[in-house]
């Protein structure tokens, strides 16, 4: 099974850049989409299906034209629901949880900690409530997330660490975050394939960074550590264009539950 994450940033903007031709080249099971800052109604709802896909499942913001996620996919799930629960309700449309016979799947989109780190605080309490949730997930069968999880773990994951100290997303906090993450039994599974520099999924706009490759690598495809023996490859599409990120992708022989 592929599983493909995609941060589009906005999927009615991307319609218009040929998403349409790509998708086919994915040649995924699975697509998880970030940052589609619309609502069903907003979209064709045959679109899916023209893209070969048989279920659709949205997840919007409150806020118009900012945030949410969706998940097209061609298996049939079991359950589908939202949110990571408990206090920290999800009103920006950033977790779905789509559950299969043999595995759990969480199309994510983690809050950024902004300019200034003025949202800082809320990401650690998010961050932590989500690491919870997905290892509660965990107790019953396996794990998959995958999406923007807004943060370049070490220093190989961005082109340029010292000058970007401090920075949203390159924190200390956000990176013990994201190790906690992964040490409560879960892998990166990019890194179980690939271990070189140089790999990236987001580029600024700003002063051709994506040509000169000056990005970051903040999107992921992570795996219950259970699932190592079942990967079979993990990447990164660069060349796709259309967002400021790129799409990410997995290959598991999935457990039939």
């Amino acid at each position: 099974m592929r599983i493909t994450s995609w941060n589009v940033n906005g999927l009615r903007a991307i319609l218009g850049k040929g998403f349409a031709d790509t998708i086919p080249s994915l040649q995924t099971d699975i697509l998880c989409l970030q940052e589609i800052k619309a609502t069903p109604d907003q979209l064709d709802p045959g679109m899916p299906a023209a893209l070969g896909f048989a279920h659709a499942f949205y997840h919007s913001a409150e806020k118009k034209g900012y945030s949410g996620t969706a998940v097209f996919s061609r298996v049939t799930p079991v359950r589908v629901c939202s949110g990571i629960g408990g206090t920290m309700p999800d009103i920006e449309g950033r977790v779905q949880h789509i559950e299969f016979p043999g595995f759990h799947l969480i199309n994510v989109y983690t809050p950024n900690s902004q300019n200034e780190l003025r949202r800082l605080t809320y990401r650690m309490e998010w961050d932590e409530a989500f690491r919870r949730h997905l290892a509660t997930l965990q107790e019953s069968k396996p794990v998959v997330f995958t999406g923007d999880l807004n943060v370049a773990h070490k220093e190989i994951d961005l082109a340029r660490p010292a000058q970007n100290r401090r920075s949203a997303g390159f924190t200390d906090e956000e990176r013990e975050g994201f190790s906690r993450l992964l040490d409560s039994g879960f892998v990166d599974t990019f890194r179980e394939f690939e271990s070189g520099p140089d790999h990236y999924s987001w580029w600024s706009y700003r002063g051709g960074a994506r040509t000169r490759n000056v990005g970051w690598r903040i999107d992921y495809c992570g795996a219950s550590s259970t699932l190592r023996p079942r990967l079979l490859g993990a990447g990164i599409r660069p060349y796709i264009l259309g967002s400021d990120h790129c799409p990410v992708w997995m290959d598991f022989d999935a457990p039939a539950g």
